[in-house]
């Protein structure tokens, strides 16, 4: 320096250690809790309709109605051949078979067997004592195996007749079904999103009639990078943003993880449930998700006023015994209340950098350094700090 040269005066201070909550933003969209779409598992003519589209039902209320008419002829029919097959049985037309040992004809059948077996046992004693002729105790013989045949008939045509009401039990069962099942109802509150169908319309069985949506609690479905998969836990807080509502932050917790990865897109499917009931929220909107990778990472700070751009080049100035000594750093990526991020491979915590003068200085420039006690404070308003 040239003597009689006047010495630069410049203000500093110290880079400080501070945590953050790194975050990254990911999109995702908002999902209703529920969706079915309501159709009928027999065929008919619509009779009435009972929603319409947008509103809002109830579980249990009804939504839409088939004409019953051939259904119920059908189930009078099929009750009609359960009661003539019970009636075989020799019982009444309300009377399950399920307890049915016997029937008249099975004990018609038994009882001549008796009978008949009671002659067998007199004629063996008659035979012996020469009282009937062999020829008569042959006949008698025959007789009893006659009336064996007979019962086992019976005991086969009584397995035949329970099997057929049976199934015709079975029939009635599915003919109510069928009358039931021609009038649809709510499987929970929700609102109608699509109404299909019309009065008078015919709908073939399994055909969409309308859609049922259940809105809350919200889902909310979003798409983590891999590298930041491992941030996602169950329980864990995230924060989302739409644009139908820019100025408000709304949160939500994670509540299911997919297993794996989606292999084309390297992404983890995550699904989060919306915390706060707002009927401005709608399911099909599509959203900003923060979502906090690192609640608590370590970051150098210094001063905004530290960091000098020129040229496309970022740069600060660490003062060392007088001596100012030029640090290229990448542009920064965190800033809050006047302070920004310097990778620590330039700095170190406590190294002193200008905050004036800065297109003055260059590399070796000797200086006046008046150090400045600051410290960066968190404000209330940024806890969770941002990675951009």
């Amino acid at each position: 320096m040239a003597e009689g040269q006047t010495v630069l005066t410049v203000q500093a201070a110290r880079a400080q250690e501070r945590t953050i909550a790194r975050s990254i933003f990911v999109t995702g969209s908002l999902l209703p809790d529920e969706t079915v779409t309501i159709s009928s598992e027999v065929a008919g003519r619509v009779a009435k309709v009972y929603v319409d589209f947008g509103q809002n039902v109830r579980k249990g209320q009804p939504l839409i109605e088939l004409d019953t008419r051939e259904l119920e002829l059908r189930l009078a029919r099929t009750r009609g051949a359960l009661s003539q097959a019970l009636a075989r049985l020799g019982l009444e037309g309300n009377t399950s078979a399920a307890n049915v040992r016997t029937t008249p004809s099975l004990d018609q059948a038994r009882a001549l067997l008796e009978e008949t077996r009671f002659k067998f046992e007199s004629g063996k004693q008659l035979v012996a004592s020469g009282d009937i002729s062999r020829e008569r105790f042959q006949e008698l013989e025959r007789a009893i195996k006659q009336q064996q045949a007979g019962v086992e008939a019976a005991e086969y045509d009584l397995r035949t007749q329970l099997a057929s009401v049976q199934a015709l039990e079975a029939e009635v069962k599915l003919a109510e079904k069928a009358v039931a099942d021609a009038r649809q109802y709510a499987p929970f509150d929700g609102s109608i999103t699509e109404r299909m169908v019309s009065v008078g319309q015919y709908m073939k069985e399994n055909t969409p009639m309308m859609t049922l949506v259940k809105a809350w609690p919200l889902r909310l479905r979003l798409e983590v990078p891999e590298n930041a998969s491992a941030a996602v836990k169950e329980g864990r807080a995230v924060r989302f943003q739409t644009d139908a509502l820019p100025d408000e932050v709304f949160e939500a917790t994670v509540r299911e993880l997919n297993a794996q990865l989606e292999t084309r897109s390297r992404t983890l499917t995550a699904e989060a449930r919306v915390t706060r009931t707002d009927a401005r929220l709608r399911p099909g909107m599509f959203v900003r998700v923060e979502l906090v990778t690192d609640p608590s990472a370590p970051i150098l700070v210094v001063p905004a006023t530290s960091v000098h751009t020129i040229a496309g080049l970022t740069k600060v100035f660490v003062l060392n015994g007088g001596t100012a000594t030029e640090r290229k750093v990448p542009p920064p990526t965190y800033r809050e209340n006047g302070w920004v991020d310097v990778p620590a491979s330039a700095l170190k915590s406590g190294d002193l950098v200008a905050t004036s003068e800065l297109p003055a200085l260059y590399d070796g420039l000797r200086v006046n350094v008046e150090e400045s006690k600051v410290t960066a404070q968190r404000s209330a308003a940024s806890t969770t700090g941002r990675s951009e």
